[in-house]
């Protein structure tokens, strides 16, 4: 009898679940982006839920909620109500190198949500002060290896993604400069180019502007083909350093057991919209990445999300 009981509800469920699911968005969904407002995870949450509101006839909201490297904002989502009103747009911070940085994180990346899509890659950059007295990333590097600690090395603060892809620079070069913490991006960037500071590295969107205006120098983009808003900057792999790969990918997650249909609605919406020209154009004007096909969709992003905690998770821990 208890079985019959059980196989009744497991059925009412199911027809509970898709029933909101054909329904679905039946009112407001907030699409949480775990950083403060502005940023590229910002910026491209805001993409998204125009995206959404296009395309599934709904108001999509963003709602920043900044805090521990992002951590804050995706374990709000992950705790939320798997009904579809509630999404976040998680990155290689809060979903690959926030396991290793966080002791106790609240959140598993790759078990606590439903992956929906990837939205775009958010490539990394070298930069350095203008007078930095190095032609290239060869030379670049033998003197960071030649003055140690006397090289100051920005960052926007621990969890940052100039603070992991740091880490792995240095690790991969094996420099060991002195590290500089700052509150946010910008407060780093400003030094570097009032020449307080020696270097960092970061995402493309940040420092182009600068890199174009010859206030700082870039020495290499971190990526396997150059990037079309920076034509003139070398890969890593041109440049010497092929190992040196990063990227501050923007992906979009729903709470865990978010009925499959509601997923499979959202990640149909963004894989339609990444092949829009409109879409396309506003990603590329902010020096993003679009993922082919093959790296769309919950599959991939589940496979990518496991890959970066397990790229990251040594690096970090060894520094």
């Amino acid at each position: 009898m208890k079985g019959k009981w059980a196989a009744a509800a497991l059925l009412a469920l199911a027809a509970v679940n898709a029933a909101q699911a054909q329904t679905y968005p039946s009112r407001q969904v907030t699409v949480i982006v775990p950083f403060a407002a502005g940023g590229p995870a910002d910026i491209s949450g805001r993409i998204a839920a125009d995206i959404f509101q296009r395309h599934l006839g709904q108001q999509f909201v963003v709602e920043n909620v900044g805090g521990a490297g992002g951590t804050t904002g995706s374990l709000r989502a992950a705790r939320a109500t798997a009904d579809g009103t509630t999404l976040v747009m998680g990155h290689m911070g809060t979903h690959g190198a926030a396991p290793a940085l966080f002791k106790g994180l609240k959140y598993d990346p790759a078990k606590s949500f439903d992956p929906i899509g990837l939205a775009a890659g958010t490539p990394i950059v070298i930069v350095a002060k203008k007078g930095f007295p190095a032609q290239d990333l060869k030379g670049f590097v033998e003197v960071l290896k030649a003055r140690g600690p006397a090289i100051n090395q920005a960052h926007a603060g621990v969890g940052s993604v100039s603070h992991s892809t740091g880490v792995l620079f240095d690790a991969l070069t094996g420099a060991k400069p002195t590290l500089v913490v700052y509150r946010g991006t910008g407060p780093a960037l400003n030094d570097l180019m009032a020449d307080q500071v020696d270097f960092m590295t970061d995402q493309i969107v940040n420092v182009a502007p600068q890199i174009a205006g010859g206030t700082i120098k870039a020495y290499a983009i971190a990526t396997d083909a150059r990037d079309a808003s920076l034509p003139n900057v070398p890969t890593t792999k041109e440049a010497g350093l092929p190992e040196f790969q990063a990227s501050a990918w923007n992906a979009l997650f729903a709470p865990k057991d978010t009925p499959k249909e509601i997923v499979a609605s959202l990640s149909a919406a963004l894989d339609k919209a990444l092949d829009d020209d409109v879409t396309r154009k506003r990603l590329l004007e902010l020096g993003s990445d679009i993922p082919g096909k093959e790296r769309r969709g919950g599959p991939a992003l589940n496979t990518l999300v496991k890959n970066e905690i397990a790229k990251w998770t040594p690096v970090i821990k060894a520094a």
